[in-house]
């Protein structure tokens, strides 16, 4: 079994200190959440399936420089991974929206969005008395 390089760690912070027993990995392919200190559970995902990113940082988390960054994806047991009050969370987010970025240009995968394009079904016309197909 080969060894993981991490390109990123963390934990979860209390007011700034790294004093917790959640850790956070990212490797070139998947993200990782460990929690628990006797029975531990690990969670992780696969970057080409993460479809969207989300920071956010109340009071208390930008005082201490931290913040939370949530990971949207098409994964079936894990779509929505938090990643709680992470120390740089700008800097961390930016490193894995590129990490999945190269994931998914790895793997040849581009999603398609749906986009509004401003169209609205016409109204019913049969209720129309004043139309008229044929003239």
């Amino acid at each position: 079994m080969e060894s993981i390089n991490y390109l990123w760690k963390d934990r979860k912070r209390y007011f700034g200190l790294p004093i917790s027993f959640t850790r956070y990995r990212l490797s070139k392919d998947r993200i990782f959440r460990e929690t628990g200190v006797l029975n531990l559970k690990e969670e992780e995902v696969l970057l080409y399936r993460v479809r969207d990113l989300e920071l956010s940082r109340s009071l208390f988390q930008r005082i201490f420089g931290v913040g939370t960054i949530c990971v949207y994806s098409s994964d079936k047991t894990s779509p929505h991974l938090d990643l709680v009050s992470v120390k740089n969370p700008k800097m961390v987010k930016e490193l894995i929206y590129q990490k999945v970025e190269e994931a998914k240009d790895a793997r040849r995968m581009r999603t398609t969005e749906l986009v509004d394009d401003g169209f609205e079904p016409e109204e019913d016309l049969a209720d129309d008395t004043d139309f008229c197909p044929l003239e």
